[in-house]
């Protein structure tokens, strides 16, 4: 049984590979079944027996980084924005930048301009959700606030989105740790402030 379960494991592993390998070079759209079972070098029967389609497969891939956000992400996001925040509160993004980083074969496709464009939009409907909804304090004041949640929600996810993005698409040289310091202190000191711009 145990060597029957590596088998799948390393199947579904082939699989993802050869669908994300084929994402970064032809765009989700252009994708195909058959494109990537050859890529994966297995017979479509195999490929039907684990994913309804592509869409499924797409569908359970992403399912892993909202089940990852929700443990090392939204958990945190009080502490993160709360008003205890100390010079380390940086820190506490560090373990969900560390995930995408060590999947950054399936995030930089989906981040990417030939990504799936669901992606971007579930992914800024499920922040919405994390900051406004579900998280056990309220962190931002509708009666305070300048701008209405929806516009500040899109500038805080296409902006961390943007950052995560430059860094995986261009690899560049920065950690996990520095990635996490960046986007807190754009977030908490502002883009010009963090450009030098404005003290």
């Amino acid at each position: 049984m145990g060597h029957e379960d590596l088998r799948i494991t390393r199947t579904k592993q082939l699989i993802k590979n050869a669908f994300l390998d084929l994402i970064d070079e032809h765009g989700f759209e252009a994708v195909t079944v058959k494109a990537i079972t050859e890529r994966a070098g297995i017979n479509r029967g195999t490929f039907y027996s684990h994913y309804v389609d592509k869409f499924d497969l797409m569908e359970k891939l992403i399912e892993v980084i909202f089940q990852e956000a929700e443990q090392k992400l939204v958990k945190q996001i009080p502490r993160v924005f709360g008003d205890q925040r100390g010079p380390a509160a940086h820190e506490l993004l560090v373990p969900f930048i560390r995930f995408i980083e060590d999947n950054k074969i399936l995030m930089k496709p989906l981040l990417g301009p030939n990504g799936d464009p669901q992606f971007q939009a579930r992914l800024r409907s499920y922040m919405h959700a994390a900051l406004f909804q579900r998280s056990p304090t309220v962190l931002f004041d509708a009666t305070k606030a300048l701008v209405p949640a929806d516009y500040l929600v899109s500038y805080i996810s296409s902006a961390h989105m943007g950052v995560i993005y430059e860094w995986l698409y261009n690899d560049r040289p920065e950690t996990a740790e520095d990635i996490a310091r960046i986007i807190y202190t754009i977030t908490f000191e502002g883009p010009l402030t963090a450009g030098g711009l404005k003290p």
